[in-house]
């Protein structure tokens, strides 16, 4: 998901998309606990959305409190 994307969001839907991320996440940690993770390169995409979301979160976050 690139950043442009993000940004095209509404709020509730990075919200959204945040929270289905880390629930991935976590499952991603789980099948590797049990090495049953078929793409390990999965969880570094995973994690860079992530920071993305919270990225873009913040830029909005700082441009609302300047303006």
């Amino acid at each position: 998901m690139k950043a442009s994307e993000i940004r095209a969001l509404s709020a509730e839907q990075r919200a959204a998309k945040l929270a289905q991320l880390k629930e991935e996440l976590f499952n991603l940690h789980f099948q590797q606990a049990i090495n049953q993770l078929d793409n390990p390169m999965r969880i570094k995409a995973v994690r860079k959305d992530i920071a993305r979301i919270k990225t873009v979160e913040r830029e909005l976050e700082l441009a609302d409190s300047n303006s």
